[in-house]
């Protein structure tokens, strides 16, 4: 009985104190706001009193991230599910046979357009992904004519056979062959290491960009290789087959070129003057081949392929301005552009007095300045506009015209030259004058 009184007497004070509870509670919330924390603490207060769960159940994950490369393949696939759907004409309406033929011509096109498209993505993913460049055989006779620069070398050999040809001697065909096959030979190895030293430079040009080096089509090990195969041949050929002069001569141009003329294109605009000496040297190799001595003849066809150079090169480079700065050459056109104008005009103007010092030289008739003065005068007229304008137009022009005006003044030249038996002729006249006189003295 006392426990049930007990009893009695707990839940009577438990029921009488709710109410108080409640309005204690109710003067706390006016005395302080209640925030959203406050509500959290009484949620967990309640689960650990009461143990219930309360708490909301997550979503399960499906799959984990996927790559971007998933993506792509993704959106590829969804690409090719994609078909286009013909409008249709309406039932009421009848269809003639000519409507009947362009649809069908319609949908035989969008078939053959969604059958194009699959193997385009597919080569253009292909062509995105890395491959490893590998050298065939049939593409190494290209490869290695772009780095020898195969035109270049062509101009050297014509130059150096001009040389041969204007030479006051007779004719010989095996000394010919030889000479124009080392020169050759000795340009190519200078081309191509020119080429090798200028990898880095070469890159940031859009002209030079896809030379063999720089695209990876050859290794610098097999540029150095063919660039040795060629160089060692031609000069023992100029030495041994033709005279040692010339191959002296030509040994002394690729050391000109490759190791004074290349690292001075990013020093200093006195690259111009040496790149314009390494292309006059041709000239008087195939005059040192025939004659085996280094006259004035040589002199002055060495004059006049270094004079022509500087308004070929200087009208080339004004337009190739934004290449030069950005391969890191230092060049007229780019750091001193009047005087690259200037010089132009200069060397211009030069080759008409080296065209009248042929005949003083007893090299040509005097016929030859008088043909020669009408190109002379239209290249000097084109670089004077050139100075005038330094705009892109003249500087085309010049070019242009310089790339005709060497091979027609050199055969104007030809054509003029005084024969061998002339000077035969005129040196047996002035020998046997000197014998008479002699004779006359002697008595």
């Amino acid at each position: 009985s006392l426990v049930g009184l007990f009893v009695w007497h707990l839940k009577n004070t438990g029921i009488r104190q709710i109410p108080c509870q409640f309005v204690h509670l109710c003067h706390v919330a006016n005395d302080r706001l209640i925030t959203f924390q406050y509500f959290n603490f009484l949620k967990r207060m309640y689960v650990t009193q009461c143990n219930k769960d309360l708490s909301q159940r997550a979503k399960p994950k499906s799959d984990s991230v996927a790559s971007p490369f998933r993506e792509l393949q993704q959106l590829d696939q969804e690409k090719k599910v994609i078909h286009k759907i013909r409008p249709m004409s309406p039932v009421h309406q009848p269809l003639s046979e000519t409507s009947s033929r362009n649809e069908l011509r319609k949908t035989k096109s969008v078939a053959a357009t969604e059958d194009s498209v699959a193997p385009v993505r597919a080569e253009s993913k292909e062509d995105r992904q890395w491959k490893e460049m590998k050298l065939r055989v049939d593409d190494l006779p290209g490869i290695l004519a772009r780095l020898s620069k195969i035109k270049l070398t062509a101009l050297v050999v014509s130059t150096a056979s001009a040389g041969f040809a204007m030479a006051p001697v007779p004719f010989d065909l095996t000394c010919f062959l030889l000479a124009s096959l080392g020169t050759g030979l000795a340009s190519c190895a200078a081309n191509s290491i020119n080429q090798f030293f200028e990898v880095p430079f070469d890159s940031n040009m859009n002209r030079t960009k896809n030379r063999p080096l720089v695209r990876g089509q050859i290794s610098p090990l097999l540029a150095v290789s063919f660039a040795a195969a060629c160089g060692v041949p031609g000069i023992a050929l100029l030495t041994l087959g033709v005279n040692p002069l010339t191959g002296a001569l030509g040994a002394f141009n690729i050391f000109l070129y490759t190791c004074c003329y290349t690292p001075m294109k990013r020093m200093s605009i006195a690259n111009t003057w040496v790149g314009a000496v390494v292309g006059a040297i041709p000239p008087v190799m195939g005059w040192t081949a025939a004659t085996g001595s280094l006259d004035a003849g040589a002199l002055l066809l060495g004059g006049i392929l270094y004079s022509w150079q500087f308004p070929h090169f200087n009208a080339l480079s004004w337009g190739l301005r934004e290449d030069y700065s950005r391969g890191g050459y230092c060049m007229m056109s780019v750091t001193h552009p009047r005087l690259c104008r200037r010089v132009a005009l200069r060397h211009c103007l030069a080759l008409i007095g080296l065209s009248t010092a042929a005949p003083v030289l007893d090299i040509t008739t005097w016929t030859f300045p008088i043909i020669s003065l009408p190109i002379n005068l239209y290249i000097s007229y084109l670089g004077f506009r050139f100075y005038r304008d330094a705009d892109r137009s003249s500087s085309r022009k010049l070019f242009f015209c310089s790339l005709w005006h060497l091979p027609m003044l050199l055969l104007v030249m030809f054509t003029c030259k005084k024969s061998f038996l002339e000077k035969e002729d005129k040196g047996d006249l002035l020998g046997g004058n000197h014998g008479g006189a002699m004779e006359i003295r002697l008595p």
